[in-house]
């Protein structure tokens, strides 16, 4: 029996990628940035309980947690860059951790700029 031409023949997962003709060795990135109250931080130490010690871009320490929506999805070493945002009340002190930045993302902050403050951390 031949083939309705309307429908589409079934293809597994990775099969229809399998054709493009993009390069294997350019791979293209959105990296988020920080918007609005948010900041960057390298987390120092973590303290138990999804929380940790973050050390901020802003010049402060603050005590961040995972949310809970991230929880199992995040998953943060010491060294890691995170993006943090800070709490309304006590905003100084404690914050949310929003975002954790792959390797090669870092590379891209440092290149365009946005972690310049990595150089005066690094010299505490």
């Amino acid at each position: 029996m031949p083939m309705d031409p309307r429908k589409k023949p079934f293809q597994k997962g990775n099969q229809r990628n399998k054709n493009s003709n993009a390069n294997p060795d350019e791979e293209f990135f959105r990296v988020r940035t920080p918007r609005n109250n948010e900041t960057l931080g390298i987390v120092e130490q973590r303290v138990g309980g999804s929380r940790m010690l973050v050390k901020c871009f802003d010049g402060k320490q603050r005590n961040c947690r995972i949310p809970g929506r991230l929880k199992r999805k995040l998953w943060v070493r010491e060294g890691d860059v995170v993006l943090i945002e800070p709490w309304e009340l006590s905003g100084d002190e404690k914050g949310d951790v929003l975002f954790k930045y792959k390797p090669i993302q870092v590379e891209w902050l440092q290149k365009n700029g946005l972690m310049r403050a990595l150089e005066d951390l690094n010299e505490f």
